[in-house]
């Protein structure tokens, strides 16, 4: 089992190699003092579903975990975004399910974006 949790958010035209790419970005960024190994993805309950982030998790050889917007909500993050929140439910999917997922643990690499995906991880804590 893994100690590090990625939260994403995309586009629904994002496909299963964009958040591959952006999780393995995200997992990069954390650096080489992190020696962390992924446990899961983590998103948006009503996203949890979608056959991209379900085929990225499948070929990382982790499950998804979905949140409901109203727990994401509930957690603060280092970068909340109004257009998010419109969209939503939740000033953050990314930030927020990654320490959710981590059993509130800190973010390690905060939100990062390219190609309709966000990413961002979070240690998760004993």
């Amino acid at each position: 089992m893994g100690d590090v949790c990625v939260g994403v958010g995309f586009r629904a035209a994002a496909s299963s190699a964009d958040i591959l790419a952006a999780v393995r970005h995200v997992l990069t960024s954390a650096g080489p003092d992190s020696d962390g190994t992924l446990d899961c993805l983590c998103t948006l309950d009503r996203k949890s579903v979608d056959p991209a982030v379900r085929d990225a998790a499948a070929a990382l050889g982790v499950p998804v975990r979905g949140f409901a917007a109203a727990e994401l909500a509930a957690v603060e993050v280092a970068n909340p975004s109004d257009r998010v929140h419109s969209a939503t439910g939740s000033p953050s999917v990314a930030e927020a399910a990654a320490v959710l997922g981590a059993g509130g643990g800190p973010l390690i690499v905060t939100k990062w974006s390219a190609n309709g995906v966000v990413v961002a991880a979070a240690r998760k804590v004993s």
